[in-house]
C-alpha cells in the first residue's frame, strides 16, 4: 500500500466520521424536539384542565337562599351534576399532563442525557484510534526517510574508498594508504547504519501493517457498529415514546367516558312535569277564591230593619273599589291586636297560608334536627363521662358536666322554640280549607265550592298582612245583634261607635309620598289595588308592620298593594312626623 492510496483512506474515514458525527447530533436535536412537543402538549393539558375547573366551579350554585330553591327542580340538579362531572372530566385532562411528564418527558430528559454521553464516548474512541494510526504511519515514514538517507550515505562512502583504493594501487604513497584506510573504515560504519535503518524500518512496517490491519477491520468497525445500536435505539426509544402518548390518553377514556355518561344520565333524569308541579306547590297560596257577587237589586224599596245600622248601608251604597274610607275595618283591627300579641316576621305571618304552613314545617324541622344533634353530643358526653369514673387516670368526671350543662340548656330552649312554632303551625292548619273538603285544583290554587251568603258560618278572607283569617261576612256581622253566633274569634263582631268612625271617615287621606311598582300585582282580593310594573302611584298610608302599604292611583281608585311589590318614597315631612 503506496502512501497516496493510504493518504486516500484516511481522509475517507474521516470524512465517515464527519457524516456520522452530524448525523447522530442530528438525531439528538430531533429527540429533544420531540420532548419539546410533548412538554407543549402537556402544558395544554394544564391549561385546559384549569379552564375546565374554572368553567365548572363559576357556574356552581351561589351560597345564599337560591340555593335551597333551585335544588328542588330536576333540571337544576341535572346541571349540577353536569358540573360535577364536567370538574372530574378536568381531572383526567390534569391526568394526561401527569403521565405525558412521568413517562415521556422525564425519561428522555434522563435518556438524552446519556445518549450525548455515549456519542461523546464513541467519537472520542474513534478519533484516539485514528490519532494512534496516524502516529504509526509518521514513525514509519520517518524511519522509512533515515533507512533511505542512511543507504545513500553507504553508497557514497563506499564510492570514496573504492576511488581511494585505486589512486593507493597506482602511487602507493604510505599518506594515501592511511586516508584509504580511513575512508573504508568510514563506508563500512555507513553500510552499519544503512543495515540498522532498514532494520528498524521494517520493524515500524510490519508493526504498522499490523496496525493499520486491525483500525480498518476491528477497531473502526466496533465504533461504526456502535454508533449504529446507539441509533437504533434512540429511534427505538422514541417509537416508544410515541405509542405512551397514545396509550396516556387512552387509558383515560373509560373515566372520561363515565364522566359522559353522568352528563347523559343527569340530563335523563330532568322531569318537567316534576319541576312544574314543584311551582305550584311554592306558589299555591291557600287562599279561597272569593264566591259570586250577589245581585243587589236598587229597583225595590229599601227594607231595613231595626238593628241595621249606619255600617250595613254604607257596605251596601259604596262599592269597593270606590271606597274612600278605610278599607278592612274589622280586620284593621285584627292586625293592631295581633300586633299587641306580639306576632311579627318570626311566624311568617306575612305570607299565604299554605307558603306559610310549609315555611313553619320547614322551621320546625330544622330545630328538630338541632335537637337530635344536641341529644346526641350529650349521649356522647354522658359515655365519656362514664369513662372517666370507671377509669379516673383518663380523665376527671366534673369536667364534663358543665358542657353538658350547656347542653341541657340548648335543648330546653330548642324544645321551647318548637312548642311555639308547633302552636303556630296548628294555627294555620286549623285556618286552612279542609283537605276532606270538596275541592277542585284550578291553575296555581285550590278553589272550593261556592256556599250561600245567606248562613252564619264563617267566612275566610284574606287580610292585607298576608295572614289567614275566619271572619263573618258584613251581612251576618249586621244581623250579629238579631240572632248572635258564638265566636272563638278575638275580634269583635258587634257594632261600635269606633268602627262606625273608621269605616264612615269620608275624608280623603293625605298624599305622604309616591311609589314605584317593581313587580306586577293582580289585586284580586277585596281592599286590594291591581298595578302594573313600573307604574308610579301615591301613598296615602305606609306599612304598619303587616306588609301591606295604602296607594291611591286617583281619588276614586285606592287600595293596598304588597310592600314588598313596591318602592315607596315618602316626603321629608312625613318621615318626621
Amino acid at each position: 500500500m503506496d502512501k497516496a492510496e493510504t493518504h486516500l483512506k484516511e481522509q475517507q474515514l474521516k470524512d465517515q466520521f464527519d457524516n456520522l458525527e452530524k448525523h447522530t447530533q442530528w438525531g439528538i436535536e430531533y429527540l429533544e424536539k420531540y420532548t419539546k412537543f410533548v412538554k407543549e402538549r402537556s402544558e395544554i393539558e394544564t391549561s385546559y384542565a384549569k379552564q375546565i375547573r374554572n368553567l365548572s366551579k363559576k357556574y356552581q350554585p351561589k351560597k345564599n337562599s337560591r340555593e335551597e330553591e333551585e335544588s328542588k327542580y330536576t333540571f337544576c340538579r341535572a346541571f349540577l351534576t353536569t358540573l360535577n362531572e364536567l370538574n372530574d372530566y378536568a381531572g383526567q385532562h390534569e391526568v394526561i399532563a401527569e403521565n405525558l411528564t412521568s413517562q415521556i418527558i422525564s425519561e428522555l430528559s434522563r435518556y438524552l442525557a446519556e445518549l450525548k454521553a455515549e456519542r461523546k464516548s464513541h467519537f472520542h474512541d474513534g478519533r484516539k484510534a485514528q490519532q494512534h494510526v496516524e502516529s504509526s504511519w509518521k514513525q514509519l515514514e520517518s524511519s522509512k526517510r533515515r533507512f533511505e538517507r542512511d543507504c545513500k550515505e553507504a553508497d557514497r562512502a563506499q564510492q570514496y574508498f573504492e576511488k581511494m583504493d585505486a589512486d593507493i594501487n597506482v602511487t602507493k604513497a604510505d599518506v594515501e594508504k592511511r586516508s584509504s584506510h580511513k575512508a573504508r573504515q568510514q563506508a563500512q560504519m555507513r553500510h552499519q547504519m544503512a543495515a540498522d535503518s532498514k532494520s528498524d524500518y521494517s520493524t515500524y512496517l510490519q508493526k504498522f501493517n499490523q496496525e493499520q490491519n486491525e483500525h480498518y477491520f476491528t477497531v473502526i468497525p466496533n465504533i461504526f457498529q456502535k454508533l449504529q445500536e446507539m441509533e437504533e435505539k434512540r429511534i427505538e426509544r422514541i417509537g416508544v415514546c410515541m405509542k405512551t402518548f397514545a396509550d396516556v390518553d387512552r387509558q383515560v377514556l373509560p373515566i372520561v367516558g363515565k364522566c359522559l355518561d353522568g352528563m347523559t344520565k343527569a340530563a335523563e333524569s330532568i322531569e318537567p312535569k316534576t319541576d312544574s308541579q314543584q311551582v305550584v306547590e311554592s306558589y299555591k297560596s291557600g287562599f279561597e277564591p272569593p264566591g259570586d257577587v250577589e245581585f243587589e237589586d236598587y229597583g225595590q224599596a229599601m227594607k231595613r230593619t231595626a238593628s241595621e245600622t249606619s255600617l250595613s248601608r254604607e257596605t251596601k251604597e259604596k262599592p269597593v273599589s270606590k271606597s274612600k274610607g278605610k278599607l278592612w275595618p274589622f280586620i284593621k283591627n285584627k292586625n293592631k291586636l295581633s300586633l299587641k300579641l306580639g306576632s311579627g316576621p318570626e311566624d311568617f305571618s306575612h305570607l299565604p297560608p299554605e307558603q306559610r304552613r310549609k315555611k313553619l314545617q320547614g322551621k320546625l324541622d330544622d330545630l328538630n334536627k338541632d335537637i337530635q344533634k344536641e341529644m346526641d353530643q350529650r349521649d356522647a358526653l354522658t359515655k365519656m363521662k362514664d369513662v372517666y369514673v370507671k377509669n379516673p387516670q383518663m380523665g376527671d368526671p366534673a369536667s364534663v358536666d358543665p358542657r353538658l350543662s350547656e347542653i341541657g340548656q340548648n335543648i330546653e330552649k330548642l324544645q321551647f322554640e318548637v312548642q311555639k312554632f308547633e302552636g303556630w303551625l296548628a294555627e294555620v292548619e286549623e285556618r286552612m280549607p279542609s283537605k276532606s273538603d270538596t275541592h277542585r285544583r284550578s291553575g296555581l290554587y285550590e278553589t272550593q265550592n261556592n256556599t250561600t251568603v245567606s248562613n252564619n258560618c264563617a267566612q275566610d278572607r284574606e287580610s292585607p298582612d298576608g295572614s289567614y283569617t275566619e271572619e263573618q261576612n258584613s251581612e251576618t256581622q249586621v244581623k250579629a245583634n238579631i240572632n248572635p253566633v258564638p265566636n272563638t274569634n278575638p275580634v269583635p263582631t258587634s257594632t261600635t261607635p269606633e268602627f262606625d268612625d273608621e269605616f264612615d271617615d269620608e275624608e280623603t287621606l293625605p298624599t305622604i309620598g309616591t311609589c314605584k311598582a317593581l313587580y306586577p300585582f293582580e289585586g284580586h282580593n277585596e281592599g286590594t289595588i291591581a298595578v302594573a310594573e313600573g307604574e308610579l302611584l301615591y301613598v296615602i298610608e305606609e306599612d304598619k308592620g303587616d306588609g301591606w302599604t295604602r296607594v291611591r292611583r286617583n281619588e276614586e281608585e285606592e287600595g293596598y298593594v304588597p310592600t314588598s311589590y313596591v318602592e315607596v318614597f315618602l316626603e321629608t315631612n312625613a318621615k318626621d312626623s
